[in-house]
């Protein structure tokens, strides 16, 4: 095997999620993993510090496009629309990886272990946006309030995304969730 190749971890995470999907999360191994890419368990152990985190390693990356795209929102914008260009600033990078995407989804939806962290990453990307948010001048509760839901309306928007044969872009499903909230608050 070759020690230094290009592109290890994608390599590694392609395998990793083939493997998933074909053998099942809990019966694959970081060495079957590592051979399917064509590298060795200690390359795999350079990138990823388990077979978990090859679902998650994304997680900084997502967090830093959102606070980014927030805060690039006009000084004037409203909280949500601040959110939302978060939001938006990470629509290109899910639509052009939506087959890793979909079949990460489907991993996770598959095992309560792989739900939980995803909830703990979904929960760190709330403080993160609230942080931003507070670094705008909203005040603290107004700030967790519009974080968490942005938070929603990217879950809800994420599912239908993710969902085997579904062709809209990630962009109008969130904007469609956006819609979706608001009229359930009006309603009330």
């Amino acid at each position: 095997m070759a020690r230094w190749q290009p592109d290890a971890r994608s390599r590694l995470a392609k395998a990793a999620l083939d493997l998933y999907g074909e053998h099942g999360y809990d019966r694959t191994t970081v060495a079957e993993i590592a051979e399917r890419a064509g590298l060795t368990k200690r390359t795999f152990f350079r990138h990823f510090a388990d077979k978990r985190e090859v679902l998650f390693s994304g997680s900084e990356e997502l967090e830093r496009l959102i606070v980014t795209g927030l805060a690039a929102a006009p000084p004037d914008a409203a909280p949500l629309d601040a959110v939302m260009a978060g939001l938006d600033a990470t629509a290109a990078m899910f639509d052009e990886r939506r087959a890793f995407a979909t079949a990460r989804q489907a991993v996770i939806t598959a095992h309560p272990e792989l739900q939980e962290r995803e909830l703990i990453k979904l929960e760190r990307l709330t403080t993160a946006i609230t942080a931003a948010l507070r670094e705008r001048g909203v005040a603290e509760a107004r700030a967790l309030l519009t974080a968490r839901a942005g938070v929603a309306i990217f879950q809800v928007a994420f599912g239908r995304w993710a969902t085997p044969g579904a062709r809209q872009t990630l962009r109008s499903l969130m904007h469609a969730a956006r819609r979706d909230l608001r009229d359930v608050v009006l309603d009330g």
